[in-house]
């Protein structure tokens, strides 16, 4: 067995917050630096997706939040079955990692105690943690500040068993086009199939931790996530609007066993600015 303190988790949580807010993923730099060179894309998208990235460039270097709406922090822990974590409670020491990030780094406190009071905790935190077992003998930690604007479109369906690929398709093009402009587009979907209710929503969040350039290892999913960019992007809702051919910059699916009498679809929307950082311990 393997000992590993809960500081070393406190402490990996904290640097990890900061580098998802400040550092644009490379995979999703790189599709917005492949839709700027796209020369069939109006001028000004083409400006547009210039100013994105010159916004990243600049965030990067003065360790500036590239988006004002720092998020809900999200952290994914998969822990491997030969790990005894010492020292303290898991949980705390997450929220004291992230606490102590952003409040360091003077990011937003969005963060209420109640969904209905609606008092800010002014702690930055409690978190969203997910906690899975895994094999081996680390500790895998991946951190997700997800902004509002894009989590508010999230959607959810219970489909009969009999929906086919064409309603999956119909439903996550739909979630685009009622989006429209408000979430910050180009967008990145995150699509969880299968499983039941709330699972299909952790799945479709999970999905959009995966790389954009790597699609999903079956075959049929694979061309499910191309089919979707394709039919969404054929939206010309564009960047911030403004037209064009790049509405959605990438599809990611993640699937699971479910029952014989539905088929449930999450969708998780991001925005351009898909911020996830991650490491082991």
């Amino acid at each position: 067995m393997r000992k590993i303190e809960v500081i070393e988790i406190e402490k990996k949580v904290k640097v990890l917050c900061v580098k998802a807010n400040i550092v644009l993923r490379s995979d999703v730099a790189r599709a917005i630096q492949k839709a700027c060179r796209n020369k069939k894309e109006p001028p000004l998208v083409r400006k547009m997706l210039k100013i994105l990235m010159e916004n990243a460039k600049i965030a990067k270097e003065e360790s500036l939040p590239i988006c004002q709406d720092t998020g809900i922090a999200e952290v994914f822990i998969e822990i491997g079955e030969q790990v005894v974590i010492t020292g303290g409670n898991l949980m705390e020491a997450v929220n004291r990692g992230i606490k102590k990030a952003y409040e360091e780094s003077y990011f937003r406190a969005s963060i209420v105690s109640d969904p209905v009071l609606r008092e800010n905790t002014k702690t930055y935190t409690p978190g969203i943690v997910h906690v899975d077992i895994t094999r081996g003998s680390k500790i895998k930690i991946t951190v997700m500040p997800k902004g509002f604007g894009s989590e508010n479109k999230s959607k959810l369906f219970m489909l009969n068993p009999t929906a086919g690929i064409g309603e999956i398709e119909r439903v996550s093009v739909e979630t685009v086009r009622s989006a429209g402009a408000d979430a910050c587009p180009p967008y990145i979907l995150g699509i969880g199939l299968g499983g039941t209710a709330e699972f299909a929503a952790l799945l479709a969040k999970k999905a959009l931790l995966r790389s954009i350039d790597t699609a999903n290892r079956k075959p049929h999913i694979a061309e499910l996530e191309k089919n979707i960019m394709k039919k969404a992007n054929a939206l010309k809702i564009g960047v911030m609007g403004l037209g064009g051919l790049t509405t959605v910059l990438g599809v990611n699916i993640e699937t699971a066993p479910t029952h014989i009498a539905g088929l449930p679809v999450a969708i998780n929307l991001s925005c351009h600015a898909l911020r996830s950082a991650g490491a082991a311990i």
